[in-house]
């Protein structure tokens, strides 16, 4: 064994493997009810739901226990305002040809364009940051390792958490993000991933069929 300060193995509480299956059936089937939405209704969600999700996003494995992410919650409407002139601004030049044809041809039964209003519509934004430098402790200034890795499964729990909520949400990304960096006041060295959003879905919100195909487990897995 290493020699390293250590806490002998907290366990988990014993259960029998059916109550195993069902919890994860549950936790499957409540997933499933997860959409991605693009219509947002004002209504609040309140702030201590946002902390405990971020909290349990903070739980996540990262290389060298670093835990390299930062999440910029944005209430203002001012600076979320901001925040969408920027994106939009990006998004116009996205569909005008940036992305090209093939990019453009996969979004089209998604239905998605340059406007962008759920960017103030919603209740709050979480912007999340990838942090190439840093470590456990305040001040620190180590290099991270994985870090796009740990971000990515980060993001996975703090969806995960909203969802058990049964808060809606969209991860939207425009490219490119470094306008946040400004917006969000955080530093240069810090790459912004995704704009988690974050609310209650409009009366009128609609999914397009397109987005309720998953591929089964046929698909997605393969057994060694």
């Amino acid at each position: 064994m290493l020699d390293h300060p250590a806490q002998p193995w907290p366990g988990l509480p014993a259960i029998a493997d059916d109550e195993r299956l069902a919890r994860t059936q549950a936790f499957r089937d409540h997933l499933l009810t997860r959409r991605s939405c693009r219509y947002f209704s004002d209504a609040p969600v309140p702030r201590a739901i946002i902390e405990t999700a971020i909290e349990a996003a903070g739980t996540a494995p990262s290389g060298a226990n670093h835990q390299p992410w930062h999440f910029a919650v944005i209430e203002s409407p001012d600076l979320k305002a901001q925040i969408r002139v920027a994106a939009e601004e990006e998004e116009r030049a996205f569909y005008n040809g940036k992305a090209g044809p093939e990019w453009l041809d996969a979004l089209g039964p998604l239905g998605t364009d340059p406007d962008k209003p759920f960017l103030e519509s919603a209740p709050w934004l979480i912007v999340v940051f990838a942090q190439r430098r840093g470590g456990i402790d305040p001040g620190d200034d180590k290099q991270n390792y994985y870090v796009n890795e740990s971000v990515g499964i980060a993001c996975g729990f703090l969806l995960a958490a909203l969802t058990a909520a049964n808060i809606t949400t969209l991860t939207h990304t425009p490219n490119p993000m470094r306008f946040l960096n400004r917006v969000c006041k955080r530093s240069a060295s810090e790459k912004p991933v995704m704009i988690i959003v974050a609310g209650h879905a409009a009366p009128d919100a609609t999914v397009p069929l397109h987005a309720l195909r998953k591929k089964p487990l046929t698909q997605i897995a393969s057994w060694l």
